[in-house]
């Protein structure tokens, strides 16, 4: 029997797998020692599981269990692999490339170091499905440059950077690689040796495990990163992170990692197929709904899809309520951001130039581990009915109901607002 609720923003947080939290019960009561207690057993078994959990993490990534550097989530590795390497580098160089789709994580990092006069940052532009190009990425690198930082996978709409391209670029220009990957570590395959990334990003709950526990790789040798840390105090973490180590949460990041090394392969197989069907039946019964992202080379479990005249807030409020007793309430996020004051359209969506209106009126669904065929079934449901429902509100749409989009040469449709052209949603999107 379905629930009243049904999950599906898993971008936005996953739930803890029950195997993680089995794996970190003990260590709330049994086993509270203090990993940087040595004289004692109770400091000894607690450090212990933290190695054991920096192993289970550098599994899955490639890496050497010493490279791993425990934090509390991806923002604060975001903030400490680029503040780090522009202050230990401050007398090599001080210029950043970056992406203007960077989770804010990265963004507002790299402007408060401008601010600050601390660095200079080159923003790279991307195409119309959220991917940089390579000979731009090329023509940015400075003699100063000291750090590109460009994310794996898209927190919005989903889409796969070519990393292993910027790795190889970065190696040969001598610039260090940082990646933010809190929400591609466990859905998709990630090697830091054969990318050639120099730092990255990973977050416990965007993985199944707990919230307040991240790590940084960092890179240990060939080139070895030095960094300036963030934090002071009891020189824990190599002194580039101190303080008391959230022994728990490690053992949680560490027992979700590994969950995800044996089960990922099969695990995206089955999201993928979710999201085509999810895609494939909204599409089939409503006209003017468009794809954000690339159409191929995106998360599994990611769909962004913006509805010609509705409103983005009024469909999630739509979705997330009552309106409809024989449905359930669908949890979902929209692609525009909020301020207390006013709407303003997702800057991730503008890079693309997608329209305002279809800016405004994006919705990210996000499937993952716990998502069942039959949730999927009725998410689509709901969704047609909301947007039916709101489409016979809108003036606009009534107004170009006589229309169809125009196609353009290369096969797009012009969105509907007048704007940038989008890409229209099709059944095969992989």
């Amino acid at each position: 029997m379905l629930a009243r609720r049904i999950y599906l923003d898993y971008l936005a947080t996953t739930p803890m797998d029950r195997r993680v939290l089995e794996a970190m019960t003990p260590y709330f009561c049994e086993r509270f020692g203090n990993a940087a207690s040595k004289s004692h057993a109770f400091g000894w078994e607690a450090d212990e599981a933290v190695q054991a959990a920096r192993v289970q993490i550098g599994a899955l990534i490639n890496a050497r269990p010493a490279e791993i550097v425990l934090l509390s989530g991806a923002t604060e590795a975001d903030n400490l692999a680029i503040k780090g390497v522009v202050g230990f580098q401050r007398d090599r160089g001080r210029h950043i490339i970056t992406v203007v789709t960077e989770h804010r994580a990265v963004l507002d990092v790299c402007k408060a170091l401008e601010q600050a006069g601390q660095a200079e940052v080159t923003y790279l532009p991307v195409d119309r499905v959220g991917l940089i190009d390579i000979d731009q990425l090329e023509a940015a690198i400075r003699d100063d440059t000291v750090l590109i930082s460009v994310m794996a996978a898209n927190n919005e709409i989903g889409t796969l950077q070519p990393i292993a391209e910027i790795g190889r670029l970065a190696r040969e220009r001598g610039v260090f690689f940082h990646c933010d990957a809190a929400q591609a570590v466990g859905k998709i395959p990630i090697d830091v040796d054969a990318m050639r990334i120099d730092l990255l990003s990973i977050s416990g709950h965007k993985v199944y495990g707990p919230k307040g526990i991240g790590a940084l790789y960092v890179r240990s040798r060939e080139p070895r990163v030095r960094l300036a840390p963030m934090i002071h105090g009891g020189g824990q973490e190599r002194g580039m992170r101190s303080g008391t180590l959230n022994v728990p949460g490690a053992v949680g990041l560490g027992a979700a990692c590994e969950l995800a090394g044996r089960e990922m392969r099969d695990e995206a197989v089955r999201v993928h197929g979710l999201r085509e069907r999810l895609h494939a039946g909204i599409t089939t019964a409503l006209d003017q709904v468009y794809l954000n992202g690339d159409p191929k080379h995106r998360l599994p479990g990611n769909l962004n899809l913006s509805f010609a005249h509705v409103e983005g807030e009024s469909l999630l409020i739509g979705l997330s309520g009552s309106a409809h007793a024989d449905l359930p309430a669908i949890a979902v996020s929209s692609g525009s951001a909020c301020t207390s004051a006013t709407l303003e359209p997702s800057y991730v969506l503008r890079a693309l130039k997608v329209g305002e209106a279809l800016a405004h009126s994006s919705i990210r669904f996000g499937l993952g581990r716990f998502t069942t065929e039959e949730e999927v079934d009725c998410a689509i449901a709901r969704v047609i009915a909301e947007v039916s429902r709101l489409r016979r509100l809108s003036p606009f749409h009534h107004a170009a109901t006589a229309r169809q989009p125009r196609s353009s040469p290369d096969g797009d449709a012009s969105s509907p607002d007048g704007d940038a052209q989008v890409r229209p949603v099709v059944a095969d999107v992989g």
